[in-house]
């Protein structure tokens, strides 16, 4: 159980070790997919040794800052994951409740909140693809027309895209040569 929520989507039943094997092999590439480092910069890799000085920076022509697009994420993020485990769960409204005000800032304290949020999030998301007890395929209980296959991968893929977004940007107004590497 992830967030105090029962996970167990649809118990699985009746399976093949083949079946198992397979659902395995795909709940390890699920969880890849998540961390990143296949076809993509991962989470902890794309924010490493980010520069204080930074976080409410723009670029030229973009109408968000390094920590708008974080907080995005997050927003996002914890949307999917409450569509997956609350069956009264209510969406923000899209798109202005989807980020932050274009005028916020943040500070350090608020962008590490954001960070850790995301990490939270991201485990929550592991521990769902991770619960054998989970059937991935089955529609949710309170969202029919979907299934925690779809919401994983639609959380992986909005992840994906807006990290190679911040990696860009962060190249752009930064510097390609910024030191990345662990300190």
């Amino acid at each position: 159980m992830a967030g105090g929520k029962d996970l167990r989507l649809g118990r699985m039943s009746g399976m093949s070790s083949r079946e198992s094997a397979e659902e395995s092999k795909l709940r390890e590439q699920l969880v890849d997919l998540l961390e990143g480092g296949n076809a993509h910069m991962g989470f902890r890799d794309a924010i490493r040794n980010f520069p204080e000085a930074f976080m409410n920076s723009k670029a030229q022509n973009m109408p968000y800052t390094f920590w708008h697009l974080l907080e995005h994420i997050r927003i996002a993020q914890w949307d999917i994951l409450e569509y997956i485990r609350d069956p009264e769960h209510v969406s923000p409204e899209w798109p202005d409740e989807f980020w932050p005000d274009e005028d916020e800032k943040a500070d350090a304290a608020k962008w590490n909140q954001t960070v850790t949020r995301i990490v939270g999030n991201l485990e929550d998301l592991r521990k769902i693809v991770e619960d054998k007890g989970a059937n991935l395929f089955s529609p949710i209980p309170h969202a029919p027309q979907h299934s925690v296959l779809r919401e994983v991968i639609i959380a992986a893929d909005h992840m994906a895209y807006h990290i190679g977004e911040f990696v860009i940007l962060r190249r752009v107004v930064i510097g390609k040569d910024q030191d990345w590497k662990e300190s």
